[in-house]
């Protein structure tokens, strides 16, 4: 019988941490997984995990060679291109396979008035020379394109407090982590008077900003995730991730 899969898993997403408890109890792996640690306190996940960067793709690859790594998956944030890139050039010079583990992106609702924009500098443009309420959900590391856009009042929502210098002066900030529900989510937007939201295609099931957007009738900004790499093998959830660990299983044991 093989040794079980020495498995890296890239996270700090909620798709990494249900990864993460689908294999708490899995014989055919030893998994370990690395947080990049921007959430300042991260839940524990059920398995061994470490936190901090790596060094690019060249200390990736060194950490996966030095450790005996037999496969690599990317279960980070869909915005997380660089990461991504690194996790793709570190498995090639490692020699062992990769998986992306990415959540399916969201679909506009019939009806639904959303603006797609392809970064960040776009989504500051596009909210125009109109003075209006903005809410946004971009995260803390993308605000300063929107301090270019100072007439603007924005709400600002992230799992940790912003750098106050990335912050455009008109603005309130609330740290907090989801999940909301969608009845909350429409009081917010009522009880701040916001007219816009800006956010990220992230993607997944929690889409109860979107929906509470579409029923105050407030339209959306929607910055476009980056192009994936034809390269990479992707899983859109855990079942896939698990089949595909089932064949490389197989493959470790020569069926």
């Amino acid at each position: 019988m093989p040794a079980p899969i020495k498995l890296l898993i890239l996270g700090g997403t909620a798709e990494a941490m249900a990864l993460a408890r689908a294999l708490a109890h899995d014989s055919r792996t030893t998994p370990l997984l690395s947080l990049a640690g921007r959430t300042k306190n991260p839940a524990a996940p059920p398995i061994p995990w470490r936190r901090g960067g790596f060094g690019g793709a060249e200390g990736l690859a060194a950490f996966l060679v030095e450790g005996g790594f037999d496969a690599l998956i990317d279960a980070t944030h869909p915005f997380a291109a660089r990461i991504s890139a690194n996790a793709q050039a570190a498995s090639t010079v490692a020699g062992i396979p990769l998986l992306a583990l990415r959540r399916p992106p969201w679909k506009k609702t019939p009806g639904a008035h959303w603006i797609s924009v392809p970064d960040i500098a776009a989504a500051a443009q596009a909210l125009g020379i109109t003075p209006r309420r903005v809410f946004l959900t971009i995260g803390r590391q993308d605000l300063v394109p929107f301090r270019e856009a100072p007439w603007h009042h924005y709400l600002i929502r992230s799992v940790d407090p912003p750098d106050p210098a990335f912050l455009p002066p008109d603005c309130a900030v609330i740290a907090a982590r989801g999940p909301f529900s969608r009845a909350s989510e429409c009081e917010l937007l009522a009880a701040h008077k916001i007219d816009l939201l800006v956010t990220k295609n992230s993607g997944g099931v929690m889409r109860e900003k979107l929906d509470a957007a579409h029923a105050l009738g407030i339209p959306v900004v929607m910055v476009d995730r980056p192009a994936p790499s034809a390269a990479v093998a992707t899983a859109d959830g855990i079942a896939g991730v698990m089949a595909w660990l089932d064949r490389l299983h197989g493959a470790m044991r020569g069926v």
